[in-house]
């Protein structure tokens, strides 16, 4: 199993005389946990331990907390993402964090905070494909998480099954993909077609499009479940979990 780099990038520092050994095993013990007022325990370890940055999810979470949260994470490695975010929850953590870099990406519901940190570069490539238009929110979201984990990415949207001629000029341009994330809703067909037809990693993604018998992405998600051809499938718009899954097969290829 490679080395992880981020624990590779701690021993040069280590090295250099940038960090001392004791920091470093503090950090690659991957237990820095680290309590909020009461209200959260972060895990400051997961992305030296895992490789996977913390994504903290802003669904239903209090503003205040949110924004402490993330506030912490920003001062403990640079970078925090927030998924599932609200106008209105990027726009108080905009406010509560004048000094630091908040970006908001309304498609996917994401918002990235920084200090300035720059992400990681693995030089994976990780191709992301849709059905329809509709299923673009969930795409974005797979791919601003791929990308903050350091992947480059190559995006063919609406290609879908109802008009399956425009996905081969598609492929295509993704050819050079060490990994794909496929996102439909409906009767969720695309990945088991692009899975017959590329051979690198293929993520399916249902998508909560659809309506009548099985709707909301639960046709889509037995149909995927169902492929002969070879995929793996994630659970309905979890568009985080296919990027960072993906990212992880990306970086892989790009360190063999």
């Amino acid at each position: 199993m490679p080395m992880n780099a981020r624990i590779l990038n701690l021993m040069e520092e280590v090295r250099s005389g940038r960090c001392s050994p004791e920091e470093a095993a503090d950090q690659i013990s991957g237990l820095r946990l680290e309590e909020i007022a009461g209200f959260a325990r972060l895990d400051l370890g997961r992305s030296i331990r895992c490789g996977i940055p913390e994504v903290v999810l802003a669904e239903g979470k209090d503003t205040t907390h949110l924004v402490g949260i993330m506030k912490r994470y920003v001062e403990a490695s640079g970078r925090c993402v927030a998924s599932r975010a609200t106008e209105e929850q990027a726009a108080a953590i905009q406010q509560s964090a004048p000094d630091l870099t908040c970006e908001y990406y309304p498609d996917a519901r994401i918002v990235i905070l920084s200090n300035g940190t720059e992400k990681p570069s693995s030089g994976g490539i990780v191709g992301i494909i849709t059905a329809g238009t509709s299923d673009i929110r969930v795409a974005e979201e797979a791919r601003l998480i791929a990308e903050e984990m350091g992947c480059m990415t190559l995006t063919a949207y609406d290609v879908g099954a109802a008009g399956i001629h425009r996905l081969f000029p598609a492929l295509n341009e993704l050819r050079d993909a060490d990994a794909f994330v496929v996102c439909a809703g409906r009767e969720g067909t695309l990945p088991a077609v692009v899975a017959g037809l590329v051979g690198r990693p293929v993520i399916g993604v249902p998508v909560s499009v659809g309506y009548g018998y099985m709707g909301k992405g639960e046709a889509a998600l037995a149909s995927m479940l169902q492929s002969c051809a070879v995929l793996a499938v994630v659970n309905i718009d979890a568009g985080f979990i296919a990027g960072a899954f993906a990212a992880q097969i990306a970086t892989g290829v790009q360190r063999e």
